[in-house]
């Protein structure tokens, strides 16, 4: 017999190696990766492991990858909502953030988040925002995988008063996090209507000296559009291909305006592209022409905006919203199909982040970063297509037991890593400190 640390076992597991669904299935892992899959009655017979969970009537599958948000926002979820993006953003949330985002907000927001996030299931997470440091050591603390990068503005933020002290900040944030198993860092200009030509060339030296990857919110609606071709006197993309953005490493995030010559520039370059459905529909900002980028071979991933935008960061939900939107949005209920919205929330997502090596689908030699969905349910039965159920029948709650880089996070519905009720009413306590600054 051949030690192991876990098995899990359980009535079905997703294999994307195939894209075939194997039925009583068996996952093996050691310390941090997947060792074995294959039939239960297989497995058990060439490995013993300390801990077997015995899934019974559950789907194994990769957890998801939220590959766009800005999670310490969970302290302004429904702050203001029903506004439109620039008023959003310019009137309530920098107003807002100005006044109470400080270190603290940055780390009980960021742990609330990471609790939320494994309750439905995401064990990776890409974030933008303020004091990044501390949402590293929140994830870090939650044992969640994460790819994030502090925002970087012309203007002051709160964490610093010049662009410089921006840069400075992220060069410190990749420095100290390089070695980390689960903590990886990016380069993160907030966006072109908010970043210089001299700032956004910067953070493309900083991201190419280190290796890691670029994001950016990219023609998230009409108006950033025009602004931007009066602003810059070419469009968005021929500009962002002149400062040498575009290439494997850059992430554009929302790209609702896109048209033919933008997708065929991200395509050639081999560039990638997030999805986020609810809050461009919260916000109106339009329809992201998702089918058609995915047409060209672009990598697309699934991600749910901050807190203050959409109002979950729930992958389940914005699963079952990407297929319905366009569907609808097209009028042919044949696009955005099940599996192809699965593959965006998992393995598509990993690689749109560059981690596709290492997470996204349960393979053999990734990491065992591991999600089981209860079936025996009401609304989960019957069961024909395991794709369709998790995109139109399954929720967030229906997610039972977590497993990052081969640890259990999360068992049967009950948090390991953090003590949720402590940390809910620690943002309670910062929720009170922002109304009283907003009616001033």
């Amino acid at each position: 017999m051949l030690d192991a640390d876990v098995i899990i076992t359980g009535e079905k597991a997703l294999i994307y190696s195939n894209d075939a669904c194997l039925t009583d299935a068996a996952v093996v892992i050691k310390k941090d990766e997947i060792i074995a899959i294959g039939r239960k009655e297989d497995i058990t017979k060439q490995y013993r492991a300390d801990k077997t969970i015995a899934a019974g009537n559950s789907l194994i599958m990769p957890g998801f990858v939220n590959c766009h948000t800005h999670v310490a926002m969970t302290c302004f979820r429904g702050i203001a909502d029903d506004l439109e993006l620039m008023d959003w953003l310019n009137n309530y949330v920098f107003p807002a953030e100005a006044k109470n985002v400080d270190k603290e907000l940055a780390y009980w927001g960021s742990l609330l988040a990471c609790a939320e996030m494994i309750k439905s299931g995401t064990t990776t997470f890409c974030d933008m925002y303020i004091f990044e440091d501390e949402t590293a050591r929140a994830a870090q603390e939650a044992g969640m995988r994460c790819l994030i990068g502090e925002v970087l503005y012309d203007f002051p933020s709160p964490n610093f008063k010049t662009p410089q002290e921006g840069l400075d900040y992220t060069r410190m944030l990749i420095e100290k996090w390089q070695s980390d198993p689960l903590v990886n860092i990016m380069v993160e200009p907030h966006g072109l209507y908010t970043c210089s030509p001299a700032l956004l060339r910067d953070s493309k030296t900083i991201a190419d000296k280190y290796n890691v990857p670029l994001g950016i919110h990219l023609l998230e609606n009409i108006s950033e559009r025009k602004e931007l071709r009066q602003k810059l006197g070419k469009d968005a993309m021929l500009f962002l291909k002149d400062i040498g953005y575009l290439d494997e490493r850059f992430i554009a995030f929302h790209c609702v305006c896109l048209n033919n010559e933008d997708i065929s520039l991200l395509a050639d370059n081999k560039c990638n592209v997030t999805h986020q459905p609810a809050s461009n529909m919260k916000l109106a900002s339009g329809v992201s022409p998702v089918p058609d980028i995915l047409k060209a071979g672009i990598t697309v991933g699934l991600g749910t905006d901050g807190c203050a935008s959409n109002n979950t960061l729930d992958i389940f939900r914005e699963m079952s919203m990407a297929a319905k939107l366009h569907k609808v949005s097209r009028l042919d209920p044949t696009v955005m199909d099940a599996k192809t919205v699965v593959r965006m929330a998992t393995i598509e997502g990993a690689r749109a982040l560059g981690m596709g090596g290492i997470t996204g689908s349960l393979e053999v030699g990734k990491k065992a970063d591991i999600i089981i969905v209860g079936l025996n349910k009401p609304h989960l039965t019957p069961l024909y297509n395991e794709y369709s159920h998790l995109v139109y029948a399954a929720a967030g709650n229906d997610v039972d037991t977590v497993l990052i880089n081969g640890k259990v996070v999360m068992e049967n519905r009950r948090l390991l890593t953090i003590n949720e009720n402590d940390v809910m009413q620690e943002v309670r306590e910062i929720a009170l400190k922002i109304s009283k600054s907003i009616q001033k």
